[in-house]
């Protein structure tokens, strides 16, 4: 007699069960899933889109600087507050074709006058001519060309460090500094060549 109590209180306390509220739980849980993920892109979308965005290097035109597969991360913010320095390892898009990015190095500034010949970088300006010095660069590595080229405000002279089979503005002209995405800042891949990629001293 007292198991059948028992089961008649089991059944009558499952009728009795709002299914509303079981709803309603399911509900809340499903409105804080969607607070987090809102939260979430909140914060990822601005960092993803306007700080910070990934790279892949694609090629041998940075070599041995980056290796084509090498991951790299690049920085937006630091070209809204400061000009492109020499040196830099900046990402842009193509020139003539905006939908392709390029990875190269920063070599002739706005107002200068780049100078390759002999195997030497030459660079004219204020403090008249001056070759450059790329220890960046293997010892044995001469920059084949034979160009001049003056820059204007907001035009930039670029070359990969791989100079033997590097696309560049040797061969297409400038970069405008609108069509500059950023410069190159971390190398997160390979994991055991993870570093701060930092302006050469000249």
């Amino acid at each position: 007699m007292e198991n059948n109590q028992n089961t008649n209180l089991t059944e009558n306390s499952l009728k009795n069960e709002n299914p509303e509220k079981g709803f309603k739980k399911y509900l809340l849980f499903g409105w804080e899933l969607l607070k987090i993920a809102l939260i979430a892109l909140v914060i990822v979308l601005p960092i993803r889109y306007f700080l910070f965005q990934p790279f892949i290097v694609k090629g041998e035109s940075m070599s041995p600087t980056f290796e084509s597969g090498d991951y790299l991360i690049v920085d937006e913010i630091s070209y809204r507050l400061s000009e492109p320095k020499r040196g830099d390892v900046i990402v842009f898009n193509y020139p003539k074709d905006k939908s392709q990015r390029f990875i190269k190095r920063v070599i002739g500034l706005p107002g200068e006058t780049v100078s390759v010949s002999n195997g030497e970088v030459k660079l004219i300006g204020n403090t008249g001519e001056n070759v450059l010095l790329e220890e960046y660069l293997p010892d044995d590595l001469e920059t084949i060309g034979d160009i001049k080229m003056s820059l204007n405000e907001d035009e930039y002279f670029v070359m990969g460090d791989n100079r033997d089979y590097s696309y560049d503005s040797r061969a297409w002209g400038v970069v405008p500094k609108e069509d500059i995405i950023g410069k190159a800042f971390l190398r997160l891949f390979p994991l055991n060549n993870i570093s701060h990629i930092s302006q050469p001293a000249y």
